[in-house]
């Protein structure tokens, strides 16, 4: 599902990763463990796309993503991977129900396919009475779980999470950690999160530890 071959990247004279390689099979729930600094978050968006290696390659789904323009790039990102940050990024505006179809409308489906699908997963993650509130009226879970759900909306393959509980409590952490299980069971999609929870990192299928930018 998700191969890295040899990544390397430096930041002017700092190099952040070295000759990194690693493989990600379908629906796994794999956790990036390691101090801070050593290239955990880089890592995550050189395969998220979000960022291009100085060296090696990156393959999704049989896809080399590095060999992609950014228009290209932009399309397979929309179609093929979904994000979770750690302070939700959700447009303050707009409803949860409307923040849930935004990747939708992207990807050029109609308000109505959208509005359709982002109902049925705020259903799943037990928001249906919250779908018209905008984000400064849900709680913080509430707003992680509408960050979940719009990284769901266009059933990416794969799910890239930075740090996502790292700005909740205990309670709400291991909500969403639990929530990460249920929903890779349910569509059979892959997880790769960078955290520093110790309990997500040992619910985990695997761990993989970061350490001085190499894999140890």
């Amino acid at each position: 599902m998700i191969q890295a071959e040899h990544i390397c990247k430096s930041y002017g004279n700092l190099q952040v990763l070295k000759d990194v390689s690693l493989t990600i099979q379908q629906g796994e729930v794999v956790s990036i463990v390691g101090a801070s600094g050593a290239g955990k978050t880089t890592l995550l968006q050189i395969i998220g796309t979000l960022d291009r290696p100085d060296s090696g390659r990156v393959l999704i789904d049989g896809t080399d993503v590095t060999r992609l323009g950014e228009r290209q790039l932009a399309a397979f990102r929309n179609r093929k991977i979904g994000f979770v940050f750690q302070f939700h990024n959700l447009l303050p505006e707009f409803t949860a129900l409307e923040n849930v179809c935004m990747p939708a409308l992207i990807g050029g489906r109609t308000m109505a396919e959208a509005e359709k699908d982002a109902s049925e997963l705020l259903q799943f993650l037990n928001l249906s009475d919250r779908a018209t509130h905008k984000p400064s009226e849900l709680s913080g879970g509430e707003q992680q779980r509408v960050a979940v759900a719009r990284a769901l909306i266009n059933r990416p393959t794969v799910i890239l999470a930075d740090e996502p509980s790292g700005n909740l409590d205990s309670t709400n952490a291991n909500e969403l950690h639990e929530l990460f299980f249920r929903l890779r069971d349910h569509y059979r999609q892959t997880f790769v999160i960078v955290t520093h929870n110790s309990d997500l990192a040992r619910m985990s299928d695997r761990q993989i530890t970061i350490k001085d930018g190499g894999i140890c």
